[in-house]
């Protein structure tokens, strides 16, 4: 096992390597020229200029990738363009932030995807199963800033039950928790479903019946641990994408998050933080993908690596 983790370690060195030079050439495709919106549009062309090369901005593109790269190898990411501070110390300012609210949205979508599901499953083709695949459809359908406002206009505004937005206590949580999870909750309920529909069809299951085990013995202990692993991959998929996908939960309920420095720093064309940030995300997600992996061979032993 420890092996294979090397390994895999070993080859998403090359995928970030790839990630940074996408990045590196999108991000400077963007109209706009980042000294001039740091210093504003009464600046003359000489104090422009005076920055550019202070930024390093009058290099040739694989020179400023170079040096990039140099940087990135000891740690640093560089420094903010339009607040000077290492980029490194605004990361890690903003990150706490969305790995809370991305964890209870995993769990909240987890819990409540995978009770759904196998209640879907197990009362196939009544009411129910129905009624909770209608409403998963309408969680996957529903967009998640029109959802927020929605949550935020009930819960806050007429009900006043919850703040509208901000951090600081589990109250601020529950509402963008809500939010981002809605669409996770559909897709782990389907995945459910349909997994462990596939299940209970199989001899064991029927042999288990037949022994005269009781119905949660039987969908719990026989035919959801075996039915396990599609949801798993979609929990690991899922959170990985709540991770880099909370900009608009973010933005909707003021929550500083990573998401929110990621937008802002596009608008400003702060180059040395929308590198790091998305850097950050791909190394989570590579992360998250890798334990997904090694969660497999918990799930089923009959998985090994070798």
């Amino acid at each position: 096992m420890g092996a294979y983790v090397l390994r895999r370690l070993a080859l998403a060195v090359p995928t970030l390597v790839g990630v940074t030079v996408v990045v590196f050439a999108l991000i400077r495709l963007v109209p706009g020229d980042p000294a001039r919106l740091v210093l504003g549009l009464q600046a003359s062309e000489e104090e422009v200029q005076r920055l550019r090369v202070e930024l390093g901005l009058d290099q040739p593109l694989p020179v400023q990738y170079a040096r990039f790269l140099g940087r990135l190898v000891q740690g640093d990411l560089g420094r903010s363009v339009v607040t000077g501070e290492p980029v490194t110390r605004e990361i890690a300012a903003r990150l706490p932030a969305t790995v809370q609210l991305a964890v209870a949205s995993t769990l909240l979508a987890t819990a409540a995807g995978m009770v759904a599901g196998v209640i879907s499953a197990t009362r196939q083709y009544s009411w129910v199963d129905y009624l909770v695949m209608t409403v998963a459809l309408f969680g996957i359908s529903l967009p998640v800033f029109w959802l927020g406002l929605m949550l935020m206009l009930l819960f806050s505004v007429h009900l006043r039950w919850l703040p509208a937005g901000g951090y600081g206590t589990p109250a601020h949580l529950v509402l963008p928790t809500i939010t981002l999870a809605a669409f996770s909750v559909a897709i782990i309920a389907r995945m459910t479903r349909s997994s462990l529909l596939e299940v209970l069809h199989q001899d064991y299951v029927r042999t288990a019946w037949a022994k005269g085990l009781g119905a949660r013995a039987v969908v719990l202990r026989h035919a959801l641990k075996n039915a396990l692993i599609p949801v798993v991959t979609v929990i690991g998929l899922q959170f990985g994408g709540l991770l880099g996908g909370a900009i608009l939960t973010e933005t909707v309920f003021a929550w500083p998050g990573m998401g929110r420095l990621l937008v802002g720093a596009i608008v400003a064309r702060d180059y040395p933080v929308v590198q790091g940030a998305v850097l950050v995300f791909a190394a989570l997600f590579t992360l998250v993908n890798l334990a997904v992996d090694v969660l497999y061979a918990y799930v089923d032993p009959r998985i090994h690596y070798g």
